[in-house]
C-alpha cells in the first residue's frame, strides 16, 4: 500500500501526517510513505563581499543589495533605533552627544566595548577620526561628539570634560553603553548572514522503508 497525496487533504494537512508517519513509525499495515517534494528557493546573493561591507557601512544595506528587502527592513528599524537610544542616553548639553562611543586606548581607560561597536560601521567611524585627532594632540573635528574624555577625577566639568564627571552627569551612561554594544553585535550577526547567506542544516537522506 502506497501513502501518495491525491489532492484530497488539504496540503498542510498531508505534509504534517507524513512526517508524522516517517519520522515517528506509526504503525500502518505495509505502508510507504512519499515525502512530499521540498521547494527551494534560488537566492542570487551577487557579491557576497560586497554585501558584508555593504552590511557593515549601514545594517540591512548588504541585503537591499542582494535583493532581500524583507529582512534588511527588519535589520535597520531593529539595529538602528537600538544604537540611536544607546547613544541617547550618553548625551548631555553640557557633555556632548554620544560620549559612551569613543575609541581609547590608554591605560586608565582601555575602551573595550569600541571593538562590540565598531561592526556598525559608519556610525562608529567618527569615534575613530575623533580618537585619531586627540592622541595627535589636536582638538577634536567634530567638537565633543564621539571624542575620547579627558581623564581625570572630581565632579566639575572641564574643557573638555574628563570622564568621571561625564559618568557623574549621565546616571544611564553604561546603559547607553549596553545598547550600543548590542546594536553593535547583531549587526556583526547581518554581516555573517549577508556573506555567507541564511543558515540550512543539511538535510536528512530519505530512504523510504520496507514496511513502518
Amino acid at each position: 500500500m502506497q501513502f501518495e497525496d491525491t489532492g484530497i487533504l488539504p496540503k498542510g494537512v498531508y505534509n504534517s501526517l507524513v512526517l508524522i508517519l516517517y519520522y515517528y513509525r506509526v504503525p500502518m499495515s505495509d505502508a510507504q510513505v512519499v515525502p512530499p517534494e521540498t521547494e527551494l528557493i534560488n537566492i542570487d546573493f551577487r557579491n557576497p563581499f560586497l554585501a558584508g561591507l555593504l552590511a557593515w557601512l549601514l545594517p540591512g544595506l548588504g541585503h537591499y543589495y542582494q535583493g532581500r528587502y524583507h529582512k534588511a527592513c527588519i535589520f535597520f528599524f531593529c539595529i538602528v533605533p537600538t544604537f540611536v537610544a544607546g547613544c541617547a542616553l550618553g548625551s548631555s548639553s553640557e557633555t556632548g552627544t554620544a560620549r559612551n562611543v569613543y575609541w581609547s586606548w590608554r591605560s586608565a581607560d582601555m575602551r573595550f566595548w569600541w571593538l562590540a561597536q565598531a561592526p556598525l560601521g559608519i556610525a562608529t567611524i567618527p569615534s575613530w577620526i575623533q580618537a585619531q585627532y586627540v592622541n595627535s594632540g589636536q582638538p577634536p573635528l567634530f567638537g565633543q561628539f564621539m571624542a575620547p574624555p579627558q581623564l581625570g577625577h572630581g565632579d566639575k566639568l572641564g574643557v573638555p570634560p574628563v570622564l568621571d564627571a561625564i559618568r557623574q552627569k549621565m546616571p544611564h551612561y553604561e546603559l547607553g553603553t549596553y545598547l550600543t554594544v548590542i546594536a553593535g553585535l547583531m549587526n556583526l550577526l547581518v554581516i555573517f548572514d549577508a556573506v555567507g547567506g541564511p543558515f540550512v542544516s543539511s538535510a536528512k537522506a530519505y530512504h523510504p522503508p520496507k514496511s513502518l
